[in-house]
């Protein structure tokens, strides 16, 4: 499946979504802890930042949902921001595990894989594939909830890997 492409059936999302962790992840098995906060003048994140990332928007996905199914509100993106201030957000995805070591940002990062993985089973095509079953999703008719789904795993997911390997290959010496 192309990264662009939406897929077509629950199965083939998952797959994809777990494919595309197991590729970001393993690129940071040579990284050491000594590393995890280097800023690399061309890498616009240092190696914490981006598993941070990734931690916080996993979260906050499921988070969107988990709020409806309770009957609230789902504050998008965040409570106390808005889509025009998202680099401000970030700064509390990187807030939020910065007393972790790379090691434990790690398991976390899985753990919500693993988490998304069961919420995405407890969906049916319906809810996955069929715009406005959820409100969060929004009115847009081309943004079911998979395409949210997408572009808050699988796409970033594809996208930080060529981050984290040109970090390393600027940082890295052998």
């Amino acid at each position: 499946m192309a990264t662009s492409a939406l897929p077509k059936t629950k199965q083939a999302l998952k797959d994809e979504i777990h494919k595309r962790y197991l590729l970001l992840d393993g690129e940071f098995d040579a990284i050491a802890e000594a590393d995890r906060d280097v800023r690399d003048e061309v890498i616009d994140r240092t190696p914490a930042e981006i598993i941070a990332y990734q931690i916080g928007w996993l979260r906050l996905l499921m988070k969107w949902d988990a709020d409806e199914k309770a009957g609230k509100e789902a504050v998008m993106p965040r409570e106390g921001f808005k889509w025009n201030r998202l680099g401000e957000m970030y700064q509390i995805f990187y807030q939020d595990c910065e007393g972790m070591s790379l090691t434990d940002m790690r398991k976390c990062f899985k753990q919500l894989e693993q988490d998304c993985q069961a919420w995405i089973d407890g969906l049916s095509d319906e809810e996955l594939f069929t715009q406005g079953v959820r409100q969060w999703t929004g009115d847009n008719e081309s943004w079911a909830m998979v395409r949210w789904i997408k572009i808050n795993t699988i796409s970033p997911f594809t996208n930080f890997r060529t981050k984290i390997r040109k970090w390393k290959k600027n940082q890295l010496v052998n």
